[in-house]
């Protein structure tokens, strides 16, 4: 049974969800539909790009994956289909795959030129017809032009020291905890660090340590992980990218690193070696 995964900013008080899977089931009945997110914030290609980065490894080959964040095929952006480490990503060329093609060279990208045979050209409609014809087996070359590279997207860069004594990451993504992610990778981190002593700083904040878990506290006779609840800490989470949490953080109750760190998106967050 083919996979397609949907990804978007729709929320679930309208109907665009459930009219997108309808309009999958309606081209190809036996799809077996996925949701990855669709609390995407408003028109956040960062979110949508780190929420797919993070998510598209559980899958197996060939998963279509569709992505409607700020979607809409206007002038200079066009709808895309990327074909990348074996499995296909639908969405505008707005930079939300900009950061899979600077881990690897996509297999394929195409432009999506369909538009014209169809009655209906919304975004929804356009990316369904495509995500059915690729699910059912369909050729990228039979719905888009091949192309060489995505559209070059401004990201906020990951900076490194020329004498390796700095990484300089920026806060990409705040996840439902509260938890704030860096574009710090653990293969970088582990490249630059050589083993030596650090210091993650970010708003007169200090960090010496590594947790390898959130649960990660010396437990001794006289303090349980209870005592710790409300330390922040840092660890690489399961997508591979520096974090800062609160442990057991609630943002509804006790507040979380957003919250009570003051971290914010697009905020710096930098390792110093020594």
């Amino acid at each position: 049974m083919s996979i397609i995964t949907l990804t978007s900013d729709f929320g679930y008080k309208d109907h665009y969800v459930g009219a997108l899977k309808g309009k999958i089931l309606s081209q190809f009945l036996e799809a077996k539909i996925v949701d990855i997110s669709h609390q995407i914030d408003y028109f956040n290609v960062f979110d949508a790009g780190y929420i797919i980065e993070a998510a598209y490894k559980s899958f197996p080959k060939n998963t279509v994956h569709i992505i409607c964040v700020n979607s809409e095929r206007t002038t200079g952006v066009e709808h895309i289909v990327m074909q990348w480490e074996d499995q296909y990503f639908i969405t505008a060329d707005n930079g939300i795959l900009n950061t899979l093609t600077l881990k690897k060279k996509a297999q394929k990208i195409a432009l999506i030129n369909i538009h014209d045979r169809l009655t209906e050209t919304s975004d929804m409609n356009v990316f369904a017809t495509v995500a059915c014809h690729l699910a059912k087996g369909g050729n990228i070359s039979v719905i888009g032009k091949e192309i060489e590279t995505l559209k070059a997207f401004h990201t906020t860069p990951l900076i490194i020291s020329e004498n390796l004594e700095e990484i300089k990451g920026n806060i990409i993504y705040i996840d439902y905890f509260g938890n704030c992610i860096t574009n710090i990778s653990k293969k970088i981190f582990d490249e630059v660090a050589k083993n030596r002593n650090f210091e993650i700083k970010f708003k007169n904040k200090t960090i010496n340590r590594i947790n390898t878990s959130y649960a990660d506290f010396k437990i001794t006779a006289t303090k349980t992980l209870k005592d710790y609840e409300g330390e922040y800490l840092a660890l690489f989470n399961e997508a591979g990218y520096l974090e800062i949490a609160i442990y057991n953080g609630n943002p509804e109750t006790v507040g979380s690193a957003t919250s009570l760190l003051g971290l914010k998106f697009r905020d710096i967050v930098s390792i110093k070696f020594k």
